[in-house]
């Protein structure tokens, strides 16, 4: 509306410019829920994977690590070879908007699923020290999070998800929510995964879905 009081305006069908009269609607930060799966959603998203072959097993690797670290697309395709401390069971990881690094504990389960990809999956000799890469030649690093979401989408589709949206984000959403259901403070989900800003705590109680079960109140009979 403001662009075309505008063109009226500047075209002369109009004699006076209306675009500053017309208020943007004002939306309440977080008024809508962060998108996430429930997490018997992500239980089949990973179950979906067919790691028979390099493909599968790259993607279980990196599915799985989204879902259990609550990793973003940025995080995940700047993960390096050098990273992995397989002596100390750790993992170092880049965030991509500070530019921090932090460390993790290398999980049983990941590791299992990283030794299967590296060993079976990523192709040998491979020149770069990036951990995930094109599975075609010349397997280059992922470079963009449009990777990730192809992943996604392409084994929720095996799995028979229907959620209206399956972006890069949505294992790290229902990472969040998983941990503050399990009762994980907030605040510390919220650390972990780089926000800088306290409010973002907020955004992730919300689709706490069990946890917000207990301080619901009684609907009047």
């Amino acid at each position: 509306m403001r662009s075309f009081s505008r063109f009226l305006f500047a075209t002369g069908r109009s004699s006076r410019n209306l675009a500053d009269s017309v208020i943007a609607p004002v939306q309440p930060r977080y008024e809508q829920p962060r998108r996430a799966l429930a997490w018997e959603d992500v239980q089949r998203l990973l179950a979906a994977v067919d790691q028979s072959n390099p493909h599968g097993l790259r993607d279980y690797a990196m599915l799985l690590m989204m879902a259990t670290y609550g990793f973003g697309a940025g995080e995940l395709i700047r993960l390096r070879l050098d990273d992995i401390n397989w002596t100390a069971s750790t993992l170092q990881v880049l965030r991509p908007k500070t530019g921090a690094r932090f460390t993790l504990p290398l999980l049983p389960v990941v590791a299992k699923a990283l030794v299967r990809y590296l060993r079976g999956g990523r192709p040998p000799h491979t020149a770069t020290r990036y951990l995930f890469v094109q599975l075609k030649l010349p397997f280059a690093p992922l470079t963009a999070s449009s990777a990730v979401w192809h992943v996604i989408a392409k084994h929720a589709v095996v799995a028979g998800l229907t959620a209206p949206y399956l972006g890069s984000h949505v294992l790290r959403h229902s990472h969040a929510a998983r941990q503050i259901d399990l009762g994980a403070d907030p605040r510390v989900i919220s650390e972990i995964l780089g926000h800088r800003d306290p409010g973002s705590i907020s955004a992730y109680v919300r689709i706490a879905t069990e946890t917000l079960r207990d301080i619901s109140l009684p609907v009047p009979s």
